[in-house]
């Protein structure tokens, strides 16, 4: 860890038992989607947005703390390819809130050293909320923390049919040239995926207490552990992804054996 646990969780709720916490069984890779949001502006008689605007913080505090405990790769789900179906004035909200801040954490989360990418299809976003995403890729690129991975305009079955297009093209110009295109295995075809440089999650945490993916990293969390957690987004904190995390550490993760 970057931190003393207790500098990390000054203030342990009575639920936690801190002795069930191994330090050194933190997971590479935690993926985060982040749901609730609306429900959460609902319950308060605020618009949509407003309930987005509120999840920036637990944003904020789950990138501090997972970097201080030492996750290598944090990915927050903040946008699907789906999300384009939601109320236009919502979108267009979130398009220039996603620029804003994204313009805004830059400086810290370079300090931080934490790296920044995206995975997803930008090509579709608005040219501010695309520029602001390629200037914190090229601000923190060379940066040795955390990597934060944010997935905008993101589907898990549109990366896996960009993935499968990516080899048939390249069969095709093998078949071509007279040669023979490679056998397809699972490493090859993972070449094609957004995150063929990144580890596959050990964990996917999602909030507000649903149970299910949303088209979320489907091929990589094929054996991630799932945990969902009743918080809403906004109300998600440092000591709620401890929860998380200690709940991971007491699965047994046997990958199909015994």
């Amino acid at each position: 860890m970057n931190r003393s646990f207790d500098h990390i969780f000054p203030r342990l709720p009575s639920d936690i038992d801190p002795d069930t916490f191994d330090a050194t069984r933190v997971p590479a890779h935690v993926a985060v989607i982040m749901d609730g949001n609306g429900r959460w502006a609902k319950q308060r008689a605020l618009n949509r947005l407003r309930g987005h605007k509120a999840g920036i913080e637990a944003v904020r505090e789950t990138i501090r703390c997972a970097s201080d405990l030492g996750v290598r790769y944090l990915t927050i789900y903040s946008f699907s390819t789906e999300n384009w179906k939601r109320p236009q004035d919502e979108v267009i909200g979130l398009m220039d809130l996603f620029a804003k801040t994204m313009l805004a954490e830059v400086k810290g989360l370079h300090e931080e050293r934490v790296r920044v990418m995206t995975i997803g299809d930008l090509s579709a976003l608005p040219e501010a909320t695309r520029d602001a995403f390629r200037e914190a890729w090229e601000k923190t690129r060379e940066n040795d923390g955390m990597t934060l991975v944010v997935a905008v305009n993101y589907g898990g079955r549109q990366e896996i049919l960009r993935a499968a297009e990516r080899y048939a093209r390249r069969a095709l110009a093998e078949a071509a040239r007279g040669g023979q295109a490679p056998g397809l295995t699972e490493e090859l075809f993972s070449q094609g995926l957004y995150t063929c440089d990144i580890p596959d999650p050990e964990v996917v945490i999602r909030t507000s207490g649903e149970m299910r993916l949303s088209n979320f990293m489907l091929w990589q969390a094929a054996y991630a552990e799932f945990i969902s957690s009743p918080v809403l987004w906004p109300d998600f904190d440092r000591y709620e992804l401890l929860r998380c995390l200690i709940e991971y550490q007491a699965r047994e993760r046997r990958f199909g054996g015994v």
